[in-house]
This record gives C-alpha cells, sequence and structure tokens, in this order.
C-alpha cells in the first residue's frame, strides 16, 4: 500500500496515492490507487440539496467507499455568500458523517474559531477534526490543539507556529497551490531544525494512524 504524503489537495498528485485529493461529492471518480476526501464546502452547499433523501444517499455511499479517507472539506467562512445559519447546518450533517463513517474531519475555517469551537465542545467528536491550510498564530493553534484537533500547513502559514506545533499532531498539504510536496516537507524540516527524514516519519505515523486506523 501506498500511504499519502499529502493530506489535501486540489489536483491530480504526481502519483498515484502521494496525496488525498479533494473534491465534492458530483466530481468524485475513484482512479486505481487514488485517495479521497470527499465533502462540501461552504462556498458552494447552496448549490446541493444536501437535505434530499437522494442526495444524502448518495453522498453517504461515497463516503463509504475504501478508497474516500476523510469527509470534507467541510466548514465555516463568514466570508462567504451563503449564510453562516446554513453553513453550520450542512457542517454538523457532515460532522455526523464523519462519526458514522468512522472517517476524520477536514475543516475550512474562516474568522468563525468561536463557532467551530463551540460546535467541538457540543458535538464531542470521536473522530479527528484537521484544520488545513493553517495560517493563525501560536495563541489561535494552542486553543485548537487544546481542544484536540490536528493542523496542516500549506505553501503560507506562520513560521513561528510551525516550529512550536507538537510534531505529533502536524501534516503538510498543497491544496491548491503548485509547489511540489516534497518542497514543504524540506522546508518545514529546516524550519523545525530536524532532518526531512525525521519529518516524513513523523507525519507518516499521524496519516496512518489519522486516515488509516479505523
Amino acid at each position: 500500500m501506498t500511504y499519502p504524503v499529502d493530506i489535501h489537495t486540489h489536483r491530480l498528485p504526481n502519483a498515484p496515492g502521494q496525496a488525498i485529493e479533494n473534491c465534492l461529492p458530483d466530481a468524485f471518480q475513484a482512479q486505481p490507487e487514488g485517495w479521497y476526501s470527499v465533502g462540501l464546502h461552504p462556498w458552494y452547499v447552496d448549490k446541493y440539496v444536501w437535505n434530499d433523501d437522494a442526495f444524502r444517499s448518495s453522498f453517504e455511499t461515497i463516503l463509504r467507499h475504501p478508497q474516500v479517507l476523510a469527509v470534507g472539506e467541510a466548514g465555516l467562512d463568514k466570508l462567504a455568500s451563503v449564510p453562516l445559519s446554513f453553513q453550520l447546518e450542512v457542517f454538523r450533517y457532515q460532522a455526523t458523517l464523519a462519526e458514522t463513517t468512522s472517517k476524520p474531519l477536514i475543516i475550512h475555517v474562516v474568522k468563525a474559531v468561536d463557532e467551530l469551537l463551540a460546535l467541538h465542545k457540543e458535538l464531542k467528536p470521536a473522530v479527528p477534526w484537521i484544520i488545513h491550510g493553517f495560517r493563525g498564530k501560536n495563541a489561535q493553534a494552542a486553543s485548537y490543539l487544546r481542544h484536540g484537533f490536528y493542523l496542516s500547513f500549506g505553501e503560507k502559514y506562520n513560521t513561528e507556529t510551525l516550529r512550536q506545533v507538537p510534531v505529533d499532531r502536524l501534516f503538510l498539504e498543497t491544496d491548491e497551490s503548485k509547489e511540489n510536496i516534497m518542497k514543504l516537507y524540506e522546508r518545514a524540516a529546516d524550519e523545525r531544525g530536524i532532518s526531512v527524514q525525521t519529518l516524513r516519519e513523523s507525519v507518516a505515523r499521524n496519516i496512518r494512524k489519522v486516515f488509516f486506523s479505523h
């Protein structure tokens, strides 16, 4: 089995199985040896009749596909045109699906940290919640970590935060960047003062634990 090294990307990986490719439900089409996360992004939730029985049945079938490793990206985004109240409904739905499928939840959050932490306290998830593309400072990272979140860093991030996050709660991703994932590992390893091999081994343990232990 090939384990991914990039936990969140919107483009085809250079090699099958290297990355977890994110897609919306109507774009999901599993390729041999590929890994996926599938969810309703807060920017697009109003384009789906998410409470329709036929849609739910189809979506839930997709999430149970063995090559789908995570639900999401789900999220809350106060800059999106979709009302936050509607985003909250859809987020709760996807968080519930993450629990029923025993798969982690990949999260997009913009200016809605308090609402997200309140949901985490309310729902008490058993599965990991992962903030993707984290760019916040140490104080915000510490708040997420206290609540049990994992943090995934892309091309742009706060360097001091990257240095301080415990390695057992850390992921790397390319998201929409064209940067090669191994370049991100090299840069992150340099900034943390460790070897690339050490960082890769640590993140690999996190990947196996979070995405392949269910």
